[in-house]
Order: C-alpha cells, then sequence, then structure tokens
C-alpha cells in the first residue's frame, strides 16, 4: 500500500517520470538505425573483446577515434551479450540519462517549468531520436559531458573542490569517448566567471582538481599505452578527408541542417522568439538574459568550426555530418527554446500590474505567442518522430538542391496499427500527461476567472428571477 508520502512523491515526481516512460516507448518505436559508422564503431567495440585494445576488424588497426565509449560497450557486451541490437539498447540508455540531467541542469540555471518544458524538447527532438537510437559514441559522450557541467554548476554553487573533481572525472570520461566534449568547458567557464569568485586559493584548487583527471587519463592513454604524443588527437581522418570534387560548397549547411532535420521551423522560431523578447524586455528578464548568452556562447563555436571545417578547410565528414559534429549544441537550443516558458510566465506577472489597457493587451499577445510556439514545437517534433518511424532511408541533405549528405538507415520500419506504432501513440499520451500534470495548478488558475465570472453570472441571474 502507498503511504501519504509515497503519493506526495509520486505526484511531485510524475511529470519526469511520465516524460521518461513516454519517450521510452517512442524510442522503441523508432530504429535501430544503422550506417557505415554504426558499423564501424560496433567492430571497434568488438575488437576490446577480442583484443583488449578498440581495433576494427583485424588486429592492430585501431580506431581514429577516443577509446573510452568502445570499452563502456564492451564491458555491456560482456554482461548482456554481443549484438546491436543490445549495443542500440545501451546508447539508448545513455539517451534517457541525458533527459534526466538536462532537467537538472534547467531547474538549476532557470528554473522547473524551463527545465521540464527543455527535457520534453530534447527527448522528442528528431535530432536526439535518431542518435540515441545508433550505435555512435555521441550519446554516451553527451551523457558524460551534461554531467560534468551539472557538477560544475553544483561545485560553483557550493564552493566545492571534491565536486569539482567528480565534475572533472566526467569532463575527462567525456573527453575519452569523444573530443567536442571539450566545448562543455565553454558554460563552465562562464558560470564560474559569473559567480565572481572571491577565493582566489579555492578557485585555484577547484581549477587545478578539475583539470587533473582529463591530464592524467590522456596522458596514460595516448603516451603510455599507444605511445604517442597528445597532439595525436589530431590525426584524424576527418581532418584529412576532402570533400569530393564538383561539389558546391555552402555556409549554410548547418541551417540547412537545423531547418529541416535536426530541429524544425517551429523550435527554431520559439528559439528566436525567445531571444527577441530579450531585446525588447531585458530589465525584467535579467537573469534568462544571462544565462541564454552562455547558452549562446556556447553553440556558436560550435556551429562556426563546423563551418570552418566544412567549408573554409573543405572537409567531407564536418560538412556532411552536422548531425554528429553539431551535437553537443543542442542541450543549449533546448533550454533558450524551453526559457520562453519562464519569460512568458514574467511578462504574465507584468500584466498584472499594469492599468493601461493597450499594454494588458500586448503582454497578452506576446505571451500567447511564446505559449503556441512552444506546443507547436512539442507537436511538430511528435510528427517528425513519426514519420523517422515510418521512413527506412534518411539523407540529410547539405543543401536542399542537392542529393549530397549523411545517410541513415532504418531497416525496421514499422506501419500503421502495428503493436510498436500504438505503443508510439501511447508513449506520446504518457509524455504529454507528465507536461500536463505538472502545469496543473497553472491551469486551475488559469480557468479561476473564467469560473468566478460564471459564478457571478449565475448569482444575478439567480437573483433576478428570484426578487
Amino acid at each position: 500500500m502507498l503511504g501519504l508520502d509515497d503519493i506526495k512523491k509520486l505526484s511531485e515526481n510524475y511529470p519526469l517520470l511520465g516524460i521518461l516512460i513516454g519517450i521510452t516507448l517512442v524510442s522503441l518505436s523508432i530504429g535501430p538505425f544503422q550506417n557505415g559508422d554504426s558499423d564501424w564503431q560496433f567492430a571497434a567495440a568488438k575488437g576490446v573483446l577480442n583484443w583488449g585494445m578498440p581495433y576494427v576488424n583485424t588486429f592492430g588497426n585501431i580506431i581514429n577515434q577516443a577509446p573510452l565509449g568502445f570499452y563502456i560497450e564492451a564491458l555491456f557486451f560482456k554482461i548482456v551479450g554481443l549484438s546491436i541490437i543490445n549495443g542500440t539498447a545501451l546508447i539508448t540508455l545513455f539517451g534517457l540519462g541525458s533527459i534526466i540531467v538536462i532537467y537538472k541542469i534547467g531547474k538549476e540555471l532557470y528554473d522547473k517549468p524551463t527545465g521540464l518544458i527543455a527535457t520534453v524538447l530534447f527527448a522528442l527532438s528528431p535530432w536526439e531520436l535518431v542518435l540515441s537510437r545508433i550505435f555512435f559514441i555521441d550519446a554516451q559522450s553527451l551523457f558524460l559531458s551534461l554531467l560534468c557541467l551539472y557538477l560544475g554548476i553544483l561545485a560553483i554553487r557550493k564552493g566545492s573542490i571534491k565536486i569539482s573533481m567528480l565534475s572533472g572525472v566526467f569532463f575527462a570520461a567525456a573527453f575519452l569517448t569523444k573530443y567536442f566534449a571539450a566545448f562543455i568547458l565553454i558554460p563552465l567557464i562562464l558560470l564560474w566567471l559569473y559567480s565572481r569568485p572571491k577565493n582566489a586559493k579555492l578557485f585555484f584548487s577547484q581549477v587545478v582538481v578539475f583539470l587533473l583527471p582529463v591530464l592524467l587519463f590522456s596522458f596514460l592513454w595516448y603516451q603510455i599505452v599507444l605511445g604517442k604524443e597528445l597532439l595525436y588527437i589530431f590525426h584524424h581522418s576527418d581532418l584529412s578527408d576532402l570533400n569530393y570534387s564538383g561539389v558546391t560548397l555552402s555556409y549554410s549547411f548547418v541551417g540547412v541542417f537545423l531547418w529541416n532535420y535536426g530541429l524544425g521551423s517551429y523550435f527554431i522560431a520559439a528559439i528566436a522568439f525567445s531571444l527577441s523578447l530579450l531585446a525588447g524586455f531585458k530589465n525584467i528578464l535579467k537573469k534568462p538574459l544571462r544565462l541564454d548568452i552562455i547558452c549562446l556562447a556556447t553553440i556558436l563555436p560550435i556551429i562556426i568550426l563546423d563551418m570552418i571545417l566544412g567549408v573554409g578547410l573543405n572537409l567531407k565528414a564536418p560538412y556532411n555530418n552536422a548531425i554528429t559534429y553539431d551535437y553537443l549544441a543542442l542541450p543549449f537550443f533546448c533550454l533558450v527554446a524551453a526559457s520562453l516558458l519562464g519569460k512568458c510566465i514574467s511578462l504574465a506577472n507584468l500584466a498584472k500590474l499594469k492599468t493601461n489597457i493597450k499594454w494588458q493587451f500586448v503582454l497578452a499577445a506576446i505571451v500567447t505567442t511564446g505559449v503556441l510556439l512552444l506546443a507547436s514545437s512539442i507537436f511538430a517534433s511528435m510528427n517528425m518522430a513519426h514519420q523517422l518511424s515510418t521512413t527506412g532511408y534518411l539523407l540529410y541533405r547539405v543543401t536542399m538542391d542537392q542529393d549530397v549528405g549523411y545517410t541513415i538507415l532504418n531497416p525496421a520500419v514499422i506501419s500503421q496499427n502495428s503493436f510498436l506504432m500504438n505503443s508510439q501513440y501511447l508513449g506520446f499520451a504518457i509524455l504529454l500527461s507528465g507536461l500536463l500534470w505538472a502545469g496543473r495548478h497553472k491551469l486551475v488558475q488559469a480557468f479561476k476567472p473564467m469560473k468566478q465570472s460564471i459564478n457571478e453570472k449565475r448569482a444575478l441571474s439567480y437573483a433576478k428571477e428570484n426578487p
């Protein structure tokens, strides 16, 4: 029997729990996806089982990626058995872990509603749904990077050397899974600067214990195990293989990916509207202004570097593969878009204080637009997720007028009225129920004036009929 405390705890945690259960059902109805890169990384994990090193297919042919992800996968295979299905299940678990950590980060930096909306936007993003259902190391690296960031936030808030070291351990793990994890240092550094550390000794100690694990483990792997210099990480085929001759390069390839495949038009519109409110109400929205700047300062270097590598240096992988090269930016896109809800709440409260009818009308229109954009983003992502489950061939074009880009296959396409399709619909329903449960008090407050007005009219009518 559940006690009152258990019911209260379940009620408080149901929004996140509902999102996790719902997105699990949706994820299982999609994929697993496959392509040459997933087969290549699966071979590296298999190499760890066979030779103790991430060799691909033959002894000595070491994969040109950071090593840790393949050891984690090999350990998982050792427990549950070697198969691409089991490997994809592990990646999906890392995706679910990222959902939880994004909620924690959003709640810690912004507020609880923002954390919850960011979680939904991330979970339903077609970008995340694909990379959490394909055997890539990216989902592992993202989870470890986000965990590093969350612990770093706590270390800054509490001034803790121990938590700083733990954050550093997860940064080392993320970096030794995929080198792009280095970008997670940007929000950490900015948050440290905004905290204005006054104790120089404590600040220096936190930095040292944070950096020590990545320096130590990188030295052990590259210099002791491989006998290479640390700069060997730049000896990667992605940094040498050029685009095919005859391909017309365009710096818009990242925008094409975000608009058509990664986020979608409504999601981008929500981000743009969220940022535009900062310009008009910067004195009221000081906290989200600072945090949105941190998110943008993380997003832009990732995108710019991808453009430089793909077009400026004419490199094939960065140009065709924005889905993985820009992946670390996704949580920060979600946070900026989700902060729109908190901004709308602030402006709605401001409208109550205004006596000018025109101002009330303007603020009401802004709030309504913001809420509609967030709702549209969620439902558009659900529609794109549904399309993913019924499409066997994905081509992420770099420009919409060329059949050039990155290909992913879905060998397990599902049909209408199948069990998996019904479970997908159930997943959407459970996920939305979590959101509705979280906002139930706001909904009650929204309908209170309407209910009061109806009761007043009834009372007036009754008084007229019974003088």
